[in-house]
């Protein structure tokens, strides 16, 4: 079942194909240092803090309705805190923090406007 994904409930990327993927998971894990003799020992220092990442495209029929878009992410992006991000198929992600949007260094035009992005979501530990 496709649904469509939002952020704090809005579709903020559903304008054009867009997919999602997440970042590493596991454990922070180094080698002890804690003597002046090295061991093969290696010391779990917690969890790793992860990232769910959107890839995709806004997608417009006008370069004005491309900037109304942009704004309302960037405006997204500047209200912060956290929030629940749902992917395509209504897998959803709670207590995420939208980190940072990279936007494709060129706007493509032709029958439709359009411009690439990266967006990425934190998930902090303990929250």
């Amino acid at each position: 079942m496709t649904t469509g994904s939002s952020w704090k409930g809005v579709d903020l990327f559903g304008s054009g194909p867009h997919r999602f993927y997440l970042g590493r998971r596991g454990f922070l894990v180094l080698p002890d240092d804690s003597s002046a003799i090295p061991t093969p020992n290696m010391v779990d220092y917690g969890s790793l803090e992860w990232e769910v990442v959107i890839v995709g495209r806004l997608v417009s029929p006008t370069e004005s309705g491309l900037w109304v878009l942009r704004d309302a992410i960037q405006a997204s992006l500047d209200a912060k805190g956290l929030g629940t991000l749902v992917d395509l198929n209504g897998r959803s992600w709670t207590n995420l923090f939208f980190s940072r949007i990279e936007w494709a260094e060129r706007t493509d035009r032709g029958r439709k406007v359009s411009i690439g992005y990266t967006a990425k979501f934190h998930k902090f530990n303990g929250v």
